[in-house]
């Protein structure tokens, strides 16, 4: 395959792509390439080519079970876990069912050019049920999208007494990541005792760690100091990563700046959810209300990496969603005040490179010489426009095989 007169993210002028055996073998000016290549020629005439979008923070399991068996009335974090629970002893789902719940959502994603998910399991009922879906959904989609697994104790590590046994059956059983909730344990020093056990755990099962931190409108949460803290001892921040975080926006400037010189020494990483925080946050405010978004500018300009998700399709926490991450990127730049030109035209790292470096799939991520083919055309020939735009996806190329095609939408007009 040659994709001709394409304009690369981050890059000025337009480039020939040349793809054979389902790698990048060069990228040269556009008129340049001499080296053959497999397949077809796309002239894309100067349209955006980037690495696939990647999804770090999705709950497949969960999607499209909104209204069932009743909907979210506060929009609360708090009442969407309880409606999970009551849910799991009332409809009782197979594997099956799971699966083609799961498999629809997955291709909402790909439509939008997702090739790369992290996906948390619930983990807290004992038939694992979901985390056997997903795994079996793992291997089965590996040819259009690669999935990361993440095992959570979603009602917590220490709430039930079977808990901790199976978070480890989970992690036995193939799940890529420890999950944890700190601050829906039934008390404070139940909390940190579960971020020293997912630790743990992510040290005697060479596993990566992604917690669900702070998501409360309490300016008094505070484990990510103990998650930052704790990471920064045992020298693993790198494999470490802090979700939601809705708690730093109600920090104060002091405490924040003294935090964040552990999160710089830290090296971990941070998936901010705009749309799904936006929803949740802020539910007990009479005015002024609180929104809840964590704060991605101040990370960004201490560089620290952060990335935008999209966290639910359709489920008790979030009755919206459709896999779009370019929708949640421009929700997550009106939420965060990072219209600014600048913010706009590096806005696209956030839902690509920075989630990959959270992933840890920088190796080979990148369209770039010698990497994997895999890579989306967007319909934009420039950073800011493809923002101002919502530029969707035409094309989402893995391993050098086209695996989706969209026809650009025509209007007419009579003015």
């Amino acid at each position: 395959m040659l994709l001709k007169n394409a304009k690369m993210y981050g890059q000025e002028g337009n480039w020939d792509i040349a793809i054979k055996d389902g790698s990048i073998q060069t990228i040269t000016a556009a008129g340049d390439n001499t080296k053959a290549s497999d397949g077809e020629t796309l002239d894309l005439q100067g349209k955006m080519v980037l690495p696939p979008y990647v999804e770090p923070h999705i709950h497949l399991d969960y999607a499209l079970t909104a209204g069932t068996p009743r909907w979210n009335e506060s929009g609360s974090v708090f009442e969407g876990i309880e409606i999970w629970s009551e849910r799991k002893q009332l409809v009782q789902e197979t594997k099956e069912d799971i699966k083609k719940r799961a498999k629809k959502a997955i291709r909402m994603q790909l439509k939008h050019g997702v090739q790369h998910v992290r996906t948390h399991s619930d983990v807290s009922e004992p038939t694992l049920t979901g985390l056997k879906a997903l795994l079996e959904i793992k291997e089965e989609v590996k040819q259009y999208m690669d999935i990361q697994i993440v095992a959570l104790p979603q009602e917590g590590l220490y709430t039930k007494p079977e808990g901790e046994s199976l978070l480890i059956k989970a992690l036995e059983m193939g799940a890529d990541v420890v999950g944890g909730i700190p601050h829906y344990e039934l008390t404070r020093e139940d909390g940190v005792h579960s971020i020293h056990r997912i630790l743990d755990l992510a040290q005697e099962y060479d596993k990566l760690v992604d917690v669900h931190c702070d998501e409360i409108d309490d300016d008094q949460s505070r484990y990510l100091e103990v998650l930052a803290g704790e990471a920064l001892k045992r020298k693993m921040g790198h494999r470490v990563t802090a979700s939601h975080t809705a708690a730093m926006a109600t920090y104060s400037n002091a405490y924040t700046y003294k935090l964040f010189q552990t999160l710089k020494k830290t090296g971990m990483h941070f998936i901010a959810l705009p749309k799904a925080n936006l929803h949740l946050q802020g539910r007990f405010d009479s005015f002024p209300v609180q929104r809840g978004v964590t704060r991605v500018k101040d990370m960004l300009d201490e560089n620290i990496n952060v990335c935008f998700g999209l966290d639910s399709i359709k489920d008790p926490w979030y009755p919206l969603g459709n896999g779009n991450l370019m929708n949640v990127l421009e929700f997550g730049l009106h939420a965060c005040h990072m219209t600014d030109h600048d913010h706009i035209v590096t806005a696209l790292d956030l839902i690509t490179n920075n989630g990959a470096k959270t992933l840890s799939i920088e190796d080979g991520y990148g369209v770039e010489e010698g990497n994997q083919a895999n890579l989306i055309v967007i319909d934009t020939d420039s950073e800011y426009e493809a923002i101002r735009t919502q530029a969707p996806v035409l094309y989402s190329i893995r391993n050098g095989e086209i695996i989706v095609e969209t026809k650009p939408s025509e209007t007419n007009m009579a003015f």
